[in-house]
């Protein structure tokens, strides 16, 4: 795998419309990225097709990518998850497994490739989440990493949609309240 700075010259160049950086950066990065989609799609037909259209974004939005905001692989992977989520939101019948990897990035020792593209931010995102009763851990990952619904988390946690509700937002402000204590404001929730 390329080095940070090698992507991120990549993606300046892909931003000029050059061709050879475009696939360079694909061939990379594709791995990476499909590992994400597959992750949340589990079907490899979908993950192909999101993943396509994960790169036709990354081209045109190029000129968008600031360094001092993310890393590069953390951007695409951004998109890739963003890109899988919004087809399950549409697709209501993919079927997720009931104890989704996601569960996952909140393990204790991540592998070593992770916990180096791991920003300080997202280490301490993952202390706060990591910091709430195991069940609302699992709510959060499964509403904002895979995407879930809440009627769909109101069937899986067998309580009204409303309760869902709260207690995502409960956890929420938990979870900001943690950031706030490292100094980190964290999304508006309100």
């Amino acid at each position: 795998m390329l080095t940070p700075a090698e992507l991120v010259w990549l993606i300046a160049a892909v931003a000029k419309g050059d061709e050879a950086a475009f696939e360079r950066l694909y061939v990379a990065t594709r791995a990476k990225l499909f590992g994400v989609v597959l992750r949340i799609l589990r079907r490899q037909d979908l993950a192909e097709e999101v993943i396509q259209d994960t790169y036709v974004k990354i081209w045109n939005s190029a000129g968008q990518f600031d360094p001092a905001l993310a890393s590069p692989i953390t951007w695409m992977a951004s998109i890739a998850r963003n890109r899988a989520i919004d087809l399950v939101r549409k697709k209501g019948e993919i079927s997720l497994e009931e104890e989704p990897a996601a569960m996952e990035v909140a393990a204790e020792t991540p592998d070593p490739l992770a916990r180096r593209e791991m920003t300080e931010e997202l280490r301490r995102l993952l202390e706060c989440v990591g910091r709430l009763e195991p069940d609302r851990q699992k709510l959060v990952l499964l509403a904002y990493y895979n995407g879930w619904s809440r009627e769909q988390l109101a069937v899986k946690f067998e309580t009204p949609v409303n309760t869902v509700k709260t207690w995502l937002r409960r956890s929420l402000l938990e979870i900001r309240e943690c950031l706030g204590f490292w100094g980190f404001e964290g999304p508006d929730i309100t």
